[in-house]
């Protein structure tokens, strides 16, 4: 099955993953609890930073990810494919356009727009079905937003913070651009290219923003 096979991107056979993983690979746990504690695993020891952006090959590689301290929205996803697939669970990437309605001042001013694109998220198959998660906001992160963390139940979709802890809208899908089974980098270089032309104005060959 394509969603359970390594790839340059998804190199999950690197010991890096290996160890990230290790704690997990037990008989005595279901697919169903180790898809939940690998989640929260890096939801939570990866801390969400949106703010560098690469288009370079060698960045997108989990065991590349898996030796930093934070990661974007894609990054994260990612390294969580790659730990799933470890764990002989098959997931793949899903990606689309997010709005954000809170905290968006530095959004605003880094990109031009309070609109994030591509956002990544990740599909797990488990029980027989697609399941959509999104382990990009920290727990740590989500206190200082006054919004509750997305907690996986390994049966329901658990990828959208709609609104924080006083009904205030806090993001919302703009666009959906489907799923891949690798990490689809030349879409996502036309994809920032096109909602993001000012970060390109000064060399279109640059491959590095930290914003």
């Amino acid at each position: 099955m394509k969603y359970l096979e390594p790839t340059y991107y998804l190199d999950f056979e690197d010991d890096s993953i290996q160890s990230l993983v290790s704690e997990f690979k037990t008989y005595a746990l279901s697919n169903k609890e180790k898809a939940i504690r690998v989640y929260t695993k890096v939801r939570d020891n990866w801390k969400y930073y949106p703010y560098d952006i690469s288009l370079s090959e060698e960045k997108y590689k989990a065991s590349y990810i898996a030796q930093k301290e934070v990661g974007n929205c894609v990054e994260k996803s990612i390294l969580l494919i790659a730990c799933l697939r470890a764990l002989e669970i098959p997931s793949r990437l899903h990606l689309g356009k997010v709005k954000n309605h809170i905290a968006v001042e530095r959004l605003t001013e880094k990109f031009g727009s309070n609109e994030l694109t591509p956002h990544g998220m990740v599909n797990v198959y488990l029980n027989g079905k697609w399941l959509k998660m999104s382990p990009a906001f920290n727990k740590s992160l989500c206190v200082k937003l006054n919004v509750e963390p997305l907690d996986f139940d390994g049966e329901n979709n658990s990828f959208l913070q709609q609104y924080n802890n006083q009904g205030t809208r806090f993001m919302e899908y703009t666009d959906d651009y489907g799923y891949f089974d690798d990490v689809p980098l030349d879409f996502m270089r036309n994809n920032l290219r096109k909602h993001y032309p000012h970060i390109f104005d000064v060399d279109e060959k640059i491959t590095e923003f930290k914003l």
